[in-house]
């Protein structure tokens, strides 16, 4: 079974950076596609960022120049950095991992952006 452990998450002010891990239980590059998705209260979960197996990247509008998402394969990691934080990027941020049609999601990690 594939765990994926987020952290990183916290309280910050608007204007800061925040960078979430994503640890995953198996070498990350078997799976297709990895990535982080937001939910809101009450909202589904929409993709903010994702790393494909070849390494491109693709991002919401919302985020593009202010997030980045990265890898360590040694680690079996994926990061998202946050920067320029705004209190609408509040919302609990979700792991993913995805084989074929299979998918993984990880617990979830709270971002509170204060303005």
């Amino acid at each position: 079974q594939v765990q994926l452990v987020e952290s990183g998450g916290g309280l910050v002010q608007a204007g800061g950076s925040l960078t979430l891990s994503c640890a995953a239980s198996e070498n990350i590059f078997n799976f297709n596609v990895m990535g982080w998705y937001a939910q809101t209260p009450g909202n589904q979960r929409e993709l903010v960022a994702t790393i494909n197996v070849g390494g491109r990247e693709t991002y919401a509008d919302s985020v593009k120049g202010r997030f980045t998402i990265s890898r360590d394969g040694a680690k079996n990691t994926v990061y998202l950095h946050m920067n320029t934080l705004k209190p609408e990027d509040t919302a609990v941020y979700f792991c993913n991992a995805q084989i074929l049609r299979r998918q993984w999601w990880g617990q979830g990690t709270q971002v509170t952006v204060s303005s």
